[in-house]
Formats: C-alpha cells, sequence, structure tokens
C-alpha cells in the first residue's frame, strides 16, 4: 500500500492524498482567518467522486458564509435555536473566544446554543446570547430540541440487556442525551430509574441508552462500548466513542482514552462500580422484578430443581448457600398455586426453607428434610461457617420469625456483625438493620440502644445514603419492614395496621405482573406482621402476599 492510500491519521474516512486534495479545495475559504471543522464535509466527499468535490466544497462553504451573518431578529434567534452536543475539539481557539457561553457538559461534550436555519445551521455567539438573553435561550432551545422528530428501536444484544436506539435526520437527535429523562417518557413511554442509564452518543445524529435496572448493565456496557467505538469512526458526524452514565441530570464519562497508545477502555466511577456490584447480587438471588422473570417458571421445573440442589447437599455441604436459595425460591413459588400455605407440600418448602437458612449461619446438626411425603433427605451435619451474604442473613432471620422457631432467632442474632459487614454488595442501612434486629432480639441492649440503632437504618436508607441497590428496590421492598418494626415497638397498633397495607401495596407495586417467586411473599413485610400477631395487634388476615396460615399460626408445625 503507497503511503498515499493509507487512512488520514485526522480524516479517516479519506485516503492521505483525498484528504491532502479536500484541505487544497477548502484553503482559500479559510483566508479571512475562520477555521472550520471539515469532518462533516469529509464524510460526504467521501462518498462522492473527486470530480465533483471543488462544487461540492463550494456549496459548503457558501451555506457556512450565509448562516454565519448572525442578523436574525431576537424572535427569530428564539424560534430556530437549539441545544446541540459538539465534540470538544471541534471548539477552536478562535471560536472558544466567540462562544464564553458554552460549556463542557462531560468528558469530549460541549454544550452549545446553534440556530438551525432555512438552508444551514450556525452555532450561537456570545452575542447572540446577549441579544436574546441566556434564559430565555436555554429554554427556547431545550423546548425546540424536544420537538425534534426521532425514530426508536429496542434492540436486544448479548445477554439479557436491552438498548434503546433512537435516530433520525436531525443533527441535534444527540443533544437530547442531556434530557434523557424528558425524553425516555415522551419516546419510549418509560420513565428511567433513579440509578439513571448509560448512554453513548457516537453521531450527532443518533443516541442509545440501558436504563440500569438490573444485572444486565454488565452486558450493556460492552454493547455500548463495542457500538460507539465503530458507529464514531464510521460517521457521518462523529461526535463521541465515550460511554456515559446519565445519572440525575448529568453525564460522566466511563471511558478512558490513552491518548499515546490511542487505546480505549472502561472504568465506571466508585459509585456506579457499586451500583453494579449490588444489582449482580441482588439479581443473581432473584430479588428484583427484571424482563426474565416476566413468565412464571413451572412449579414441576422449581420441584426438580430444588430436589437436585438437596441430593447434591447430601454429597457436598459447601452447597448449603445455593441450596437455601433454591429451596426459598420454591417456598415463595408454591404460594402462587397456594398463597395461603394451606397445604402440607407448601409447609414442607417453607419449613425446609427455615432450616436450611438457619443451618447456613449457624450450623445444624444431622437432620432430616422434606419436600412432600415421597422427597425425604437425611442431611449430614453442618458446619457454622456463617457466609458474609447480608441479605441471606435477613431472609433466614425471616424465616425463622414467620415460622416461630425461637431458638433459631436466638442463634441467628449471635451471627457476629463483622462477619456480615464484609459483603462489600450492600448499603450501610443493611447492616444498621441488622444491627437493630441483632440487638431487639438479644437481652443485653436497652430499647432506647435498639432505637438508636433504628434510626440509624432510616437516617441511611435515604436516597443519598443509598449506592448500592436500586432506590426503588429499597424504598418498595427493602426498607418496609424497618417502617414496620418502628410502628411494632411504639405500640401503635392503627398506625402498624396502616404501614403494612401500604407495605404490601408497595410490594405489589415493584413486582407488578412478575412470575418472579419472591413476587409472590412480601417476606419481610410477613415477618412483623407475625411478630404483631402475636403481640395481639388486630392484623387483618385477608391481605394479599401474606399466607394466612403462616400469619395466624394454623398451618405451623414442628420444626426439629
Amino acid at each position: 500500500m503507497t503511503p498515499d492510500n493509507v487512512a488520514d491519521p485526522e480524516l479517516p474516512m479519506l485516503s492521505a492524498a483525498q484528504a491532502t486534495h479536500l484541505r487544497a479545495l477548502a484553503a482559500p475559504h479559510c483566508r479571512d482567518g475562520h477555521q472550520y471543522s471539515l469532518d462533516s464535509l469529509a464524510h460526504t466527499c467521501s462518498k462522492t467522486p473527486e470530480e465533483h468535490w471543488p462544487d461540492l466544497v463550494a456549496a459548503h462553504f457558501g451555506r457556512l458564509q450565509q448562516a454565519s451573518q448572525g442578523d436574525e431578529s431576537v424572535a427569530e434567534l428564539l424560534r430556530g435555536a437549539h441545544a446541540r452536543l459538539l465534540p470538544v475539539d471541534s471548539i477552536t481557539p478562535e471560536l472558544s473566544g466567540a462562544l464564553r457561553y458554552a460549556r463542557v457538559v462531560a468528558d469530549g461534550l460541549v454544550l452549545a446554543y446553534t440556530l438551525d436555519g432555512p438552508t444551514s445551521v450556525r452555532i450561537l455567539t456570545d452575542r447572540d446570547v446577549e441579544r436574546a438573553g441566556l434564559q430565555a435561550l436555554g429554554e427556547a432551545a431545550r423546548a425546540n430540541l424536544m420537538r425534534v422528530p426521532v425514530r426508536h428501536d429496542e434492540v436486544g444484544v448479548e445477554g439479557q440487556a436491552r438498548l434503546h436506539s433512537l435516530y433520525g435526520d436531525s443533527p441535534f437527535v444527540a443533544g437530547k442525551a442531556l434530557f434523557l429523562e424528558e425524553v425516555a417518557w415522551k419516546v419510549v413511554g418509560e420513565g428511567l430509574p433513579d440509578a439513571g442509564a448509560l448512554v453513548v452518543v457516537p453521531t450527532r445524529h443518533n443516541l442509545v441508552y440501558h436504563p440500569i435496572t438490573d444485572a444486565s448493565v454488565v452486558d450493556a456496557v460492552n454493547s455500548l462500548a463495542s457500538y460507539a467505538l465503530g458507529a464514531h469512526e464510521d460517521g457521518p458526524g462523529a461526535l463521541s466513542p465515550r460511554v456515559y452514565w446519565w445519572h440525575r441530570g448529568s453525564l460522566t464519562s466511563l471511558t478512558v482514552i490513552d491518548h499515546d497508545t490511542l487505546t480505549f477502555s472502561v472504568r465506571p466511577p466508585s459509585h456506579l462500580l457499586g451500583l453494579m456490584k449490588g444489582l449482580v447480587r441482588l439479581d443473581g438471588a432473584g430479588r428484583l422484578a427484571t424482563r426474565a422473570t416476566a413468565e412464571p417458571p413451572a412449579l414441576g421445573e422449581l420441584m426438580c430443581n430444588a430436589a437436585e440442589s438437596m441430593d447434591r447437599l447430601v454429597r457436598d455441604p459447601a452447597a448449603l448457600g445455593d441450596v437455601f436459595r433454591s429451596i426459598l425460591a420454591l417456598a415463595h413459588a408454591r404460594c402462587a398455586y397456594d398463597p395461603d400455605v394451606a397445604h402440607i407440600d407448601t409447609w414442607d418448602a417453607w419449613a425446609t426453607a427455615t432450616r436450611l437458612g438457619s443451618a447456613l449461619f449457624t450450623g445444624a446438626p444431622s437432620q432430616e428434610c422434606r419436600l412432600g411425603e415421597d422427597r425425604v433427605w437425611q442431611l449430614p451435619a453442618l458446619p457454622a461457617e456463617p457466609p458474609a451474604d447480608a441479605r441471606a442473613w435477613l431472609d433466614a432471620l425471616y424465616l425463622a420469625i414467620v415460622c416461630r422457631q425461637t431458638d433459631r432467632i436466638s442463634r441467628l442474632c449471635r451471627v457476629p456483625l463483622e462477619v456480615l459487614r464484609q459483603d462489600d454488595s450492600v448499603d450501610e442501612y443493611v447492616l444498621h438493620w441488622i444491627d437493630t434486629l441483632q440487638a431487639y432480639f438479644s437481652n443485653g441492649p436497652s430499647m432506647d440502644d435498639v432505637v438508636k440503632k433504628l434510626i440509624a437504618t432510616i437516617e441511611t436508607s435515604g436516597r443519598d445514603g443509598v449506592t448500592q441497590a436500586p432506590l426503588e428496590f429499597v424504598n418498595g421492598i427493602d426498607y418496609q419492614p424497618a417502617a414496620l418494626f418502628h410502628r411494632l415497638i411504639a405500640r401503635d397498633h392503627d398506625t402498624f395496621a396502616k404501614v403494612l397495607a401500604e407495605a404490601v401495596a408497595e410490594h405489589g407495586s415493584y413486582w407488578g405482573a412478575s412470575a418472579a417467586p419472591r413476587a409472590r411473599v412480601a417476606l419481610g413485610p410477613l415477618a412483623l406482621a407475625s411478630l404483631a400477631y402475636d403481640y395481639g395487634f388486630p392484623v387483618d388476615l385477608a391481605q394479599p402476599y401474606l399466607p394466612r396460615h403462616l400469619l395466624n399460626r394454623e398451618r405451623l408445625e414442628e420444626i426439629s
């Protein structure tokens, strides 16, 4: 390959010889001291025979010259202004002096206002902004941008990730990433989760985003990084090859570019990395409402999986954590068919889950477990080797409370909090909540100490304190038992009943139509309602997600 056939380093869509030709054609138009980016023009030229380039270049710069006159009225400025994202390197030193209002909104991206004229588009200058007023111009530019039409596709990629692709002919489409929450509602009909979204704007004509809701965010990061790099190189209208995190109105780059080696890597900031780790843990345990849980699991399949898990546990006690999750899923899932836990097979699943949850954290002697009359296992003695899994500990305690296992409750509350603190996938409020429960069920701490620990739980469960779980999950599921506990220890019967109804409603709202096993029972509220029932609170037994015969003790049998 001759040197002239090698891609030009600055205009890679052209060969070095073609780029030299284009620069020569553009040079006469730059003699007035103006500097212009040739990127968009180069993309157009790459698809046009070279003999037509002189006319193409002349027409291009003619439009730029016409657009740069700046003699529009204020009304025309407000009517045609659009918010637009520009590459940082497109703002030359000459331009920056006339665009002091423009601001960098993320690595590689500048927000400026542009005027959409009949035949061309021009960047508004400080003089334009001064005439129209910065606030008025900003409001008009946003409103006009929102009216720019886009097309929308939902795309599935490797794993469970779903991407939303917004694209159109307008050069302003990518700018919609600045207002992604509003755009998502308007175009897709779904708002963004509190955790935000991953988004790429490889060209000015498109943006692609992924709402951060579950473990599929890991697949989405890789898919978006690959797509952004390729689409940015292909153009036209190249904008940024980076992956960004849209969160609460701001964009943060995840992409690190080594300009010396021209290599790209993705390094999420610590806040996002912690959230991703938490999502993977929560999703893996079936705690999140996701697309994957839309279809109901077949009970027969769950039974087979549970039986295989128990067989495995007999051979390998180290599998206890996985087996506990499997049996707990079965106990929840059976409530889709037996919501009151009226049948012995459903009770067997709950009793076995209770045994295994306790054994996971406190050990257990050899014991018999059953899942129906013909499925019986004699488990070996299990050592007390509590894992650093804070939410599994809560599951085990909730089960022990629901099944009125006083001794198991006491033993679980002696599990060292230091062990559970090693779980780096949970937020601090989860550990404060465990500390509260351990203090309450122990004889040592006073009620004043319990209240202080509960206050710490409440104070750290707010929006600013939660970094490793979706806020929707925290508010709808995780926090509800603490809210109920507050009313329980206050012996406030009426408010407890009200908060319990709210907790059940929050559970139903969070899971929606999901067929996930955990959607069937509000385990935490059920545990607190069981305590309240035993304390003589007037608990409504007809509420959904609270199995009646567990709550009123009618189905309970002895668990050895």
